[in-house]
């Protein structure tokens, strides 16, 4: 009697079982993937059982009839969850939560508004795995499971001795375990059902030659600086920078500290230390975590420049895929598409959101890409910026990275946080180690401004006084709390001098980008320029003023807009000028930064200014801020100790979207691209192309309030080109103004009114 076969998936149009996938083959292939990704963090063999039992489902008689083309509502994925809880009641949840979320996420236990909890995924699916046993082979259903890592082992379940922390420890190797199966079953059916495509994976260079690329390019532009410039005493700090981080590159993994003053060459010098790292202990990867695309997009053209476009994989919402595919080729632009989905790439450069959020996510697509963050080193740029309100979470993260996880972890920043674990702060981080082992010296040594501060208590000036004294500076750069707030200043300074340059987050992104372009050649030629910005020019955006006007708030913003002054040096001492803004910044933590600061204003000796080149300013600055702060605000700790996957995903929003919606701006080429859309949708396209398309609108939307949304949706001056995705229809282009951007008479209600 011939065995039956079984099988796992079809390829497309075609009918004939023997060009089908059998599921033996599947199971096996996932299984082989699994294990190699879960052996990163100690766990190959859990992934080993993921893989196989993930799809015990399909050996039921209504999926291989579903199969052969019958109209068959079956759910397959949670039998390997309940065989995992048979095998062994406490550990093998482990296996059901990520068996049983495979497709769906992963979900909460019992409830907490989670429509399809794991109990009842459970309950569904017991009766049908009694159904497949008979047929299911016993090398796949005799296993049991394996002993539990080395960072779990000796604890016997989830709930048990050490509770809280021991519970979250083991959420977060859940998501890694559910990320190493996730990516094995979209590979293996990738594999088979479009072998082209699954071809163009992985073609990036080694980290050793990575390595030797960076030091041939640094080297190189090092000797092509003049003599008198490579003597000069900012370019002389910026080697002192290079060396160490050579240097520590030679170092164990664990956490690093890289505090360098704005200008100081943290990006490449980083990049450096990074790669070095990596080549040193056999780490796998390099990622970069930005906080703001504007600097995603200026730091990842040095990095292409030095490494080559085909190695850097730029992973943000506003990356443009028709311009990389313009300036670098398809053969360049595809793999770069692809690498997205995982992060199966040497370098890659994201932001905080993608990275954080990716971290605590329980989406399948979100956590794919979390098993390649094993063994990697991982550069937290402008590290000052995490949001106090889920530093708890992080925090605890990033331990757990770094000592279960293989990773190092370089904290960058010209204003270091108070992060370390100390007294009273026992989630802090553990055993940071100085790249730059003088960072004070180093301070004074690239001092390149003076600060000028108001007397705490003094009334502020008028908007109409601030506009006058900023028109008496040829060249000048204004950096305000609000977007409104930036607006009225730059009206206001346009009655005093013939162009003013205006930037905040209701231009969009590819305005911005033309705009900061346009700035940087008018400084380059010593011409008139004035600009008024909210805080997108801060933290890392390349541009030079002599003179920077910021209004008072946190000390790290105050810092980080002084990065804009004399950022090459070419004068003796450019000028800060710090202003009391006649409007206070936005409730919580903007408030809260202006407060820590106030506070250290009203302490300081007088006549003895803040000593703005002394980390340990910002030590004491932060630990002010962080105690004013709900360092949990959304009770993400207390979800993860229940194991409420979907909770946590829910709740963990950096950027919380509840009260804003996008919309797709009328600006440059834009309404090209729309067509583009519009056609691919009438036609009918693939999935992977209609992501492009829609990827390429992102650089020309605006979030706005949901209030102001509503009004241009009952004005009928919105187009749904595709579901979710608003453009503003042509003839209401007058909405969008070439200096100051969408104009919708909501500005000053939008909460997004800080740049984040």
């Amino acid at each position: 009697m011939a065995t039956q076969l079984f099988y796992a998936r079809t390829r497309e149009d075609d009918d004939d079982p023997e060009h089908w996938q059998t599921l033996a083959d599947h199971l096996a292939g996932v299984a082989d993937r699994a294990t190699s990704f879960a052996g990163a963090f100690e766990s190959a063999e859990w992934g080993r059982l993921a893989g196989l039992w993930h799809d015990l489902g399909k050996y039921l008689p209504e999926f291989q009839r579903k199969l052969r083309g019958e109209r068959v509502d079956v759910k397959h994925s949670g039998l390997g969850a309940v065989l995992a809880v048979e095998k062994h009641p406490m550990d093998g949840f482990s296996l059901a939560f990520a068996i049983a979320g495979h497709h769906a996420g992963l979900a909460n236990p019992v409830d907490g508004h989670d429509p399809s909890p794991l109990k009842d995924r459970l309950k569904q699916n017991a009766a049908l795995l009694a159904r497949v046993r008979p047929v299911v082979p016993l090398g796949i259903s005799d296993r049991a499971l394996p002993a539990l890592p080395g960072f779990l082992a000796g604890q016997p379940g989830i709930s048990r001795n050490d509770g809280a922390r021991l519970r979250r420890s083991w959420e977060l190797w859940v998501r890694f375990l559910f990320s190493a199966l996730v990516d094995a079953d979209r590979l293996d059916s990738e594999a088979f059902k479009d072998p082209a495509k699954a071809t163009i994976r992985g073609q990036f260079a080694a980290i050793p030659e990575l390595r030797d690329r960076l030091d041939q390019s640094i080297d190189g532009k090092v000797a092509a600086l003049p003599p008198d410039v490579a003597a000069g005493r900012v370019n002389r700090a910026r080697a002192e920078v290079l060396r160490a981080c050579r240097t520590a590159g030679e170092l164990p993994p664990g956490f690093f500290s890289l505090t360098v003053p704005t200008g100081g060459g943290k990006t490449l010098s980083a990049m450096s230390f990074a790669l070095r790292h990596a080549e040193r202990h056999g780490l796998r990867r390099v990622i970069v975590v930005i906080p703001y695309t504007s600097i995603i997009e200026q730091n990842a053209k040095v990095y292409y420049d030095a490494l080559g476009a085909r190695n850097v994989i730029e992973h943000h919402s506003n990356f443009d895929d028709a311009k990389q595919r313009k300036e670098h080729g398809e053969d360049i632009a595809r793999p770069h598409d692809l690498a997205c989905e995982n992060w199966d790439a040497p370098v890659i450069v994201t932001t905080t959101v993608q990275f954080f959020e990716s971290l605590f996510s329980n989406r399948p697509s979100r956590c794919r890409k979390l098993h390649n963050v094993a063994r990697s080193v991982i550069v937290l740029d402008e590290v000052q910026t995490l949001p106090p309100e889920f530093l708890l979470p992080i925090l605890e993260g990033l331990n757990e990275l770094v000592a279960h996880y293989g990773c190092s972890v370089v904290l960058s920043t010209a204003t270091p946080p108070a992060l370390k674990v100390r007294e009273r702060f026992d989630y802090g981080l553990k055993g940071v180690r100085p790249i730059v082992l003088d960072p004070t010296r180093l301070g004074a040594d690239l001092r390149r401004v003076d600060y000028s501060w108001p007397e705490p208590e003094a009334e502020p000036p008028s908007w109409e006084d601030l506009a006058a004294e900023l028109a008496a500076h040829p060249q000048v750069l204004a950096v305000v709390h609000r977007r409104n707030d930036a607006r009225m200043l730059a009206q206001l300074l346009a009655a005093h001098v013939p162009e003013v340059v205006h930037l905040s987050a209701l231009m969009c992104p590819a305005h911005r980008s033309d705009v900061l372009a346009r700035v940087r050649t008018t400084l380059a030629r010593g011409e008139p320029c004035r600009v008024v910005s909210t805080q997108l020019v801060e933290a890392g955006v390349d541009l030079d003023f002599p003179v920077v006007y910021r209004a008072l708030g946190g000390l790290d913003s105050i810092v980080q807009a002084a990065g804009r002054c004399n950022r090459e040096g070419r004068t003796e001492k450019g000028r800060v000028i710090v202003f009391r803004a006649p409007t206070d910044p936005p409730r919580g933590t903007p408030q809260k930064a202006l407060d820590a600061t106030l506070t250290m204003l009203r302490a300081a000796s007088p006549g003895k200014p803040l000593d703005m080149d002394d980390p340990g300013i910002f030590e004491e600055y932060f630990r002010t801020l962080y105690s004013a702060e709900r360092l949990d605000a959304r009770s993400i700790q207390s979800a993860r100790e229940q194991f409420n996957f979907a909770t946590v995903g829910a709740s963990f929003r950096l950027i919380e979207d509840e009260f804003t919606r996008a919309v797709v701006v009328p600006w440059g080429d834009v309404e090209v691209k729309l067509q583009t859309l519009r056609d691919a949708l009438r036609k009918g396209t693939s999935r992977d192309n209609l992501r492009t398309l829609f990827r390429a609108l992102q650089p020309f939307t605006v979030s706005i309030h949901v209030r102001a949304f509503d009004r241009l949706a009952a004005d009928r001056t919105l187009e749904e080109v595709a579901e979710g995705v608003f453009a503003i229809i042509p003839t209401c282009r007058h909405l969008y103004d070439e200096t100051f951007g969408l104009v919708t008479g909501d500005e000053a209600h939008n909460p997004e009114s800080l740049i984040a």
